[in-house]
């Protein structure tokens, strides 16, 4: 079906500037048409978008599809069956779609239940965003995210592990470079895989054509991601003038997901979530946040991502992670870019997705008001499309 949305506000990502009375013509095939003023052409329908905003489907970089976002979310996953993960995550699209997140970046998740539920979701056996997935986490022994994961320990077991979660299908190649704040017993500032550990993985997907994803809060262990060669650091916690230097020179992205440790400190004492936990989360928000205006300030690329599934990170908050990064001193529209074209471009699908343009996938999101004047105006969602099809509409 030919579709065509008129007198909408047009976020153009590509050059950071909005169309106020713009047209656009699309259909299962992708966007056909973008104007400035209005469009001619007959649709098989048409929508008045006046007073509405028009962006590129929204990207979170950044999920944990089938992490139920309790206050310890991997004592659950400890407990569920590959069953329960896939309902899960099942259940966690659709609430992802509803917010107008029409790709997901999976970050890691059990028995690679992410890669079936992609496959599912592509050959239309169930409704959901577009997932991008790395199945399980490659870790050290007892190290950050063990209970999802697969542990290995050396150059060769960490090859052999890449070289198997390729094989299972993997979009990328998730690496835990450091510990972290929700499994007990590390601590996040601490360095797990060595340099030479995650280089080989790093390898090994770059042979695969495809992208590498390393947790990160530490300083050493941010730096033995940059310097093996990760196409993303996740959170870059601690991060001084070299760390930056390095992902400028690197080309490295940074995924900041300030809204996680954010989400457990605000929580009540009475909330479940272990104190380990806080204790462990509290030193690192302020640091987290100056590193992130350093990253900023350097002209590190940075792309949008919410840790989805960790304690009271549920599905859907992507627009405030958006609007963190903006009291952080990130512009409003490149905070929206952050979660569109630059998101597309640490997956390497810029060419297909992140912002509307004739050729592109006609992935939009159709909100109320001016998200450039008032971020959390993308929770106001009237239409979201995927794929040109109309998968969520409120009046």
């Amino acid at each position: 079906m030919r579709r065509k949305i008129y007198n909408v506000r047009i976020i153009d990502v590509v050059h950071l500037r909005q169309i106020e009375r713009g047209t656009v013509v699309f259909d299962e095939s992708g966007i056909l048409h973008v104007s400035e003023a209005g469009n001619a052409e007959v649709a098989d329908w048409e929508f008045d978008g006046t007073g509405m905003t028009l962006l590129p489907g929204l990207i979170d970089c950044h999920v944990h599809l089938g992490m139920d976002a309790s206050p310890d979310p991997f004592r659950q996953i400890r407990l569920d069956s590959a069953a329960d993960t896939a309902f899960r995550a099942h259940q966690q699209g659709k609430q992802f779609l509803e917010a107008g997140i029409t790709t997901v970046r999976n970050v890691g998740t059990r028995y690679n239940v992410d890669i079936s539920y992609r496959n599912a979701v592509e050959r239309g056996f169930v409704e959901g965003p577009r997932v991008y997935a790395s199945g399980q986490p490659i870790v050290m022994t007892g190290g950050h995210c063990h209970p999802m994961a697969i542990e290995a320990d050396g150059v060769d077991e960490v090859r052999k592990a890449a070289r198997s979660q390729l094989k299972a299908g993997a979009d990328l190649l998730k690496l835990m470079a450091t510990g972290g704040v929700l499994t007990k017993g590390t601590e996040p500032g601490s360095p797990q895989l060595s340099e030479a550990e995650l280089r080989c993985a790093c390898e090994e997907a770059s042979h695969a054509g495809k992208t590498t994803a390393a947790h990160a809060i530490g300083l050493e262990g941010i730096k033995n991601a940059i310097r093996a060669g990760v196409t993303t650091v996740e959170h870059g916690t601690v991060l001084d003038d070299e760390a930056v230097q390095l992902m400028i020179e690197n080309g490295t992205f940074l995924v900041p997901t300030l809204i996680a440790a954010t989400l457990i400190l605000r929580q009540p004492s009475e909330s479940g979530v272990p104190e380990e936990f806080v204790r462990k989360a509290e030193p690192f928000v302020q640091i987290h946040r100056e590193s992130f205006r350093k990253a900023l300030r350097h002209g590190v690329k940075i792309a949008a991502g919410t840790d989805a599934g960790t304690p009271f990170n549920i599905p859907g908050y992507l627009a405030d992670e958006l609007q963190l990064m903006h009291e952080e001193g990130m512009p409003a529209i490149e905070t929206i870019r952050a979660a569109t074209l630059q998101a597309a471009a640490c997956m390497k699908l810029e060419d297909r997705t992140g912002s509307i343009e004739a050729g592109k996938w006609a992935d939009l999101l159709l909100v109320e008001g001016n998200p450039v004047e008032n971020l959390l105006s993308l929770k106001r969602v009237r239409q979201v499309y995927k794929g040109g099809k109309l998968c969520v509409h409120h009046r």
